[in-house]
């Protein structure tokens, strides 16, 4: 334990799993305190529970402004001040661009790129009022490159991919301290990428061959990701903002 996020306050969302949990549980160990955002309240707790008084958990709809508000604040509060946002929550999607629905398309971009939209309009001045800090988005590969079936996916990560930019520069542009950063994962052992094995047909078969379709050989881990989210954050990436990091077992270098 190095405790390189020492005094550090992160708002996580999508915290009660995958990801957002592994990010949790990592920053923690590094020395900050974290608030848990997430709409599953029984998780959620879980990771309270094994994280400690470091935590607390907040019922949070990335899709209300209202909740993006009074969570926000909420956390600023109880922990004294904020100056970390990570926008993890997210969903997935099926469906080319004749096949998807405009219910579908605006379920997908209200939690994949409205939600980090509110997340950095509202967390901004709360980190700006801390003296600076760091805000890490959660894109996707699919953010980088096309993917036939997933137009409404590939159409939000790819618009989270900019946005992030044209936060980290307007924040660069005010001198307020804050940096803007993403993070592109492929496939990751998470409950989401579960999810998609088990509604195959041939669940084994086609983990098989998402890992052949990664260089490495292998699917990337939470902890892993965790890991670049870290240093992210932590004071050591202080010159780092409106990049993209890679995280993809060498994936978009075919």
């Amino acid at each position: 334990m190095t405790n390189r996020l020492d005094g550090k306050v992160a708002f996580i969302t999508g915290g009660a799993s995958g990801l957002g949990r592994a990010m949790a549980e990592a920053f923690a160990a590094e020395g900050a305190r974290v608030a848990i955002a997430d709409i599953d309240r029984t998780r959620g707790q879980d990771v309270v529970r094994s994280i400690g008084a470091a935590a607390l958990f907040l019922a949070h709809d990335v899709t209300s402004e209202e909740q993006w508000i009074a969570n926000l604040g909420a956390a600023a509060s109880a922990f004294g001040h904020l100056d970390t946002l990570v926008n993890n929550a997210g969903v997935g999607s099926r469906g080319d661009v004749e096949n998807t629905t405009l219910e579908e398309w605006r379920r997908i971009h209200a939690v994949n790129l409205d939600g980090p939209f509110l997340g950095c309009k509202h967390g901004i001045p709360l980190i700006a009022k801390a003296g600076g800090g760091a805000i890490v988005n959660v894109s996707s590969v699919a953010g980088l490159i096309g993917a036939r079936d997933s137009a409404a996916y590939c159409a939000s990560k790819g618009g989270l991919r900019l946005l992030t930019k044209s936060v980290a520069l307007h924040c660069a542009h005010r001198k307020n301290g804050v940096r803007c950063n993403s993070i592109h994962p492929v496939y990751t052992d998470t409950p989401m990428v579960g999810q998609m094995l088990a509604e195959s047909r041939q669940p084994d078969k086609m983990l098989e061959a998402l890992k052949a379709m990664i260089p490495l050989g292998r699917l990337g881990t939470p902890a892993e990701l965790a890991a670049m989210a870290v240093y992210l954050v932590s004071d050591e990436a202080r010159f780092v903002t409106g990049a993209e990091f890679v995280f993809d077992g060498g994936y978009t270098a075919n």
